[in-house]
């Protein structure tokens, strides 16, 4: 579900956004970064854009133009009524970002339990209602850890975060061939990327196709939501791929191992402290997907050439 503003001048920058692609001359009046995706009707992803006005310089000289840049808002996130966290995002699939975010952070375990989500629009707050000891919460707050993602990323992330994630036991079994296929699909469904340049996309995937794709100004709140909507909807992960825009950091491969996702494959390359769980979880990290290259850096025994 999306946050939309109710501001008049957000409103009239939407509207703005929409009037200018159904002009004749788009190229002409706004600079965009991919006119050859932009829809013929509103859809979601104007909800998740802005229109500013800016200063373009090229080789020719300096003109005054219109630019789509993606929305940030803030999104705080109550657990039985205890404050978390407050999130930096786009606003968009608020409840399984919500929910992704506690179960990585290990506040949420047990789907049976789970009470409730409500969204508060105007004051742009998640609340989240479990069952679950809510104490284990009250005691992580003051632990927040700036990470190293985009948009400074929080996690409560410590040592025990290694330690409580256990080695997968199922493998996914892929080639080459389908490794470049799922991230030519990723790529191509990142339309908000396309429009604004400012957000990363992630995705969960079968070997064969993708099963669910996610994008936000960070990378930990795309994974997040996709760990959200499984948890939801009791999607098994356990014969499923992650995909991802952004770097493979320890943080996100410790994101992947607690919602039980064997394999992480990005365009992006990986840090050392990454590969070191990865191959302490036994993991498949396949990372730096482009131009039909790839560097398989843990598990290289489930990628076929």
């Amino acid at each position: 579900m999306l946050i939309l503003s109710e501001d008049p001048e957000w409103i009239a920058s939407s509207r703005v956004l929409y009037a200018m692609r159904l002009s004749h001359d788009v190229e002409s009046s706004m600079f965009l970064h991919d006119t050859t995706v932009i829809p013929t009707a509103p859809s979601e992803i104007d909800y998740l854009c802005e229109v500013v006005e800016v200063s373009q310089i090229t080789k020719g000289g300096r003109k005054s133009t219109l630019v789509a840049v993606v929305r940030e808002i803030p999104l705080t996130i109550f657990l039985n009524d205890h404050e978390i966290v407050t999130l930096l995002c786009t606003g968009a699939h608020v409840e399984s970002l919500a929910v992704g975010f506690l179960t990585s952070e290990g506040l949420l375990q047990d789907r049976d339990r789970l009470g409730g989500v409500e969204v508060d629009h105007s004051r742009q707050i998640v609340r989240v209602s479990s069952g679950e000891d809510s104490g284990f919460a009250e005691r992580l707050l003051g632990r927040r850890v700036i990470t190293s993602g985009c948009g400074k990323g929080t996690i409560f992330y410590h040592v025990l975060d290694s330690l409580q994630s256990r080695p997968v036991e199922q493998h996914v079994a892929l080639r080459a061939d389908q490794v470049r296929h799922l991230i030519g699909e990723l790529n191509r469904r990142s339309e908000l990327y396309r429009r604004s340049r400012g957000v990363h996309n992630c995705a969960l995937a079968q070997p064969e196709k993708i099963v669910l794709f996610r994008a936000d100004i960070g990378r930990h709140n795309a994974v997040d939501m996709i760990i959200g909507e499984c948890f939801l909807a009791g999607l098994p992960t356990q014969d499923k791929i992650l995909l991802t825009t952004g770097r493979i950091t320890s943080e996100i491969l410790i994101k992947c191992a607690k919602a039980g996702i064997p394999a992480l494959i990005s365009r992006s390359a990986a840090t050392s402290l990454a590969l070191q769980l990865a191959r302490d979880l036994k993991m498949t990290v396949v990372g730096y997907v482009r131009g039909g290259n790839m560097v398989v850096y843990a598990g290289g025994e489930h990628i076929e050439p």
